[in-house]
């Protein structure tokens, strides 16, 4: 495993621009955002550090939690743990910005139909905030039809 030796005070944001370390002496986390597109949709949210405590769905910070928290509907049949493979995605930009797949993801994704180089599942996947991504949620992980909230 390499080690990552660039400080938070001087990471390149997405835009080219320094990030900003936020202030107090625990933290050395970027004060920056990136953004997330999700295709057919095209709708681009704005994202910034994940809050622990703000947890929605799957890993904190990742594809599916920022879904989820900005409404996008991704299927997730196992609840965000990496048990099956409804939310694959196809993350067209930005993928080297992502966290190595474990070996359950890597697992699951041996299921998943329509498996390509870019296959995540999104429960799994997060970015850290060092690129913009384009995500396509393939058609066959598209619920059109939702049931109503009782």
């Amino acid at each position: 495993m390499t080690e990552n030796n660039t400080s938070a005070s001087t990471r390149q944001a997405p835009g080219g621009e320094s990030g900003e370390a936020t202030s107090g002496a625990a933290s050395a986390v970027p004060a920056k955002t990136f953004k997330i597109t999700f295709l057919p949709l095209g709708k681009t949210i704005e994202v910034g550090v994940s809050d622990p405590d703000d947890h929605h769905e799957g890993e904190p910070g990742s594809i599916l939690d920022w879904a989820d928290k900005h409404d996008i509907e991704l299927e997730h049949a196992c609840g965000g743990f990496a048990a099956c493979s409804t939310c694959h995605v196809i993350v067209r930009e930005g993928l080297e910005s992502c966290n190595e797949t474990s070996e359950d993801e890597d697992d699951m994704l041996d299921e998943a139909p329509g498996l390509t180089l870019h296959s995540r599942l999104a429960c799994q996947c997060v970015p850290d905030g060092s690129q913009h991504l384009v995500v396509e949620i393939p058609a066959w992980n598209r619920n059109l039809v939702k049931e109503s909230k009782h």
